[in-house]
């Protein structure tokens, strides 16, 4: 009795991260035409949204450190989709900037979403309620 706290069932973060593996597993073919992994989707996303943002500022808001955005960056501007440029006021800042590429990448993109919310198998207002549940757990977690 005592040991169910050490089953695998038990366990919330085995079931977030299967869940998460899932759920990245259904993105693939979507971002595939695209040429774009998930963590590079994620990139893109924060630019389509600001267009230019610090290194820092991206790592924040990706909840990544520079030591994984920098070869997810690599990647993006060896595809001439970001433009990554430091600061002339100050070296320690490095901006990174969507290309008119990255923009144009961005209308090839706009179904994405609906595209993986059709494809997974549960109740619209389930996955709202769950993405609210886990946001919250996200800012508890980060406090």
């Amino acid at each position: 009795m005592k040991d169910d706290v050490l089953k695998l069932e038990n366990q919330l973060c085995f079931s977030i991260y299967a869940a998460s593996r899932s759920i990245t597993k259904i993105y693939r073919p979507f971002l595939e035409p695209l040429g774009l992994t998930y963590p590079q989707y994620l990139v893109m996303l924060v630019l389509w949204e600001k267009e230019r943002v610090t290194l820092k500022e991206m790592g924040v808001l990706l909840h990544l450190d520079s030591g994984t955005l920098t070869p997810l960056l690599k990647r993006l501007e060896s595809s001439s989709l970001i433009k990554r440029e430091r600061s002339k006021e100050d070296e320690r800042i490095l901006w990174v900037s969507i290309t008119e590429n990255g923009l144009d990448l961005k209308e090839q993109a706009l179904n994405i979403p609906i595209c993986v919310l059709n494809s997974i198998n549960a109740d619209f207002n389930l996955l709202y309620s769950l993405k609210q549940g886990l946001d919250q757990l996200l800012a508890g977690l980060n406090k």
